[in-house]
């Protein structure tokens, strides 16, 4: 178990596919191979022509192996499967529920688009694109084919392009897939100042509320949402109170989140901004140490640093995320505190 323990820091913040098959064979070991067949069908989700064991062993016969040890669900039971780990934040469950989906219904576009959003949510750019490009050769739905092209010219550097993709699949159907297309592109190039117009069309109407002021009206949204199992509208509703100046309620609507997505340095993160002093250093050492290449702890600890008049202590924390992303923010932030000890 520790061993497994172990590989789960790993893959909690960089999904790699030997990260997942030695899991799936330590899970073997210890004879739990419903997981064991979770990691791998999720492993060949990110490449479905890798051989384990080094190479001597098919991604089919591995799965058809797992397959005799688990009791196998139809269709049906995946799309609830699906939605609950969907609502627990599982994202290499929900891989692996898809995975089977589509082995049962292989011409199903949505499915692949599906994972593309996923994928691309763990940073798994190449095997997103992948399975981007097989919704598009996939789908009988010019709104969509239109969607999937518009993916594939914004990844390939042709963004304009993209958003008169995403305008042209509006012009047909009015979709979330297209105006989540618009509104990424959007945030992404700052393009214009549509964008704000964009991601309002984007949110929840509970969202919207919220920016309205209607904070009842948002309220009942989230509870509504949370009684169908929608697990970030604690997200929402802590924003709800946080806007009430109800901090502490704020706080307390997080935790609920994280005692169901307990691995997920997003929301840790997200909780720091509801609290102060130690506790939203703790939060953020937590999602640190759950996810080590998040750079936003490291330059809220660099700033209290700095508050402190700890200058040397601030700028090697802010070296830390440097050192794995030197971007342009962060070269920044570390110049202005080299200026302020100058």
């Amino acid at each position: 178990m520790a061993a497994i323990l172990e590989i789960d820091r790993i893959i909690g913040f960089k999904l790699e596919p030997d990260c997942l098959e030695l899991r799936a064979w330590f899970l073997i070991v210890i004879e739990d191979y419903g997981s064991a067949l979770r990691d791998v069908r999720a492993l060949f989700t990110l490449d479905p022509n890798y051989r384990m064991f080094n190479e001597h062993i098919s991604g089919e016969n591995l799965i058809e192996f797992l397959n005799l040890k688990v009791q196998q669900g139809s269709q049906a039971d995946c799309w609830m499967q699906l939605y609950d780990r969907w609502s627990c934040l599982d994202d290499i469950g929900s891989l692996a529920v898809i995975h089977q989906m589509l082995v049962n219904d292989p011409g199903k576009s949505l499915l692949s688009f599906r994972q593309f959003l996923l994928l691309l949510r763990l940073n798994c750019q190449k095997a997103a694109m992948r399975c981007l490009r097989l919704a598009r050769n996939l789908s009988s739905s010019e709104h969509k084919k239109l969607v999937y092209e518009g993916w594939i010219l914004y990844d390939t550097g042709h963004r304009e392009e993209a958003i008169a993709r995403a305008d042209e699949s509006i012009s047909i159907q009015r979709s979330f897939e297209a105006f989540f297309l618009k509104a990424y592109i959007l945030a992404d190039t700052s393009l214009g100042s549509e964008s704000s117009y964009v991601i309002q069309l984007l949110e929840e109407p509970s969202s919207i509320y919220v920016d309205c002021g209607k904070l009842d009206e948002a309220t009942n949204c989230y509870m509504n949402a949370l009684e169908i199992k929608h697990t970030r509208a604690h997200q929402g509703l802590a924003r709800i109170h946080f806007v009430r100046n109800q901090q502490k309620t704020a706080y307390d609507e997080m935790s609920k989140l994280i005692e169901k997505a307990i691995s997920n340095a997003s929301v840790y993160e997200k909780r720091s901004e509801y609290c102060d002093g130690l506790m939203a250093k703790n939060d953020l050492n937590m999602a640190t140490r759950l996810d080590p290449l998040r750079t936003y702890p490291y330059r809220y600890r660099a700033a209290v640093l700095m508050d402190e008049q700890k200058d040397n202590e601030a700028i090697k924390e802010v070296s830390k995320a440097i050192a794995f992303k030197p971007d342009l923010q962060m070269l920044h932030l570390r110049a202005a505190f080299y200026e302020s000890i100058w």
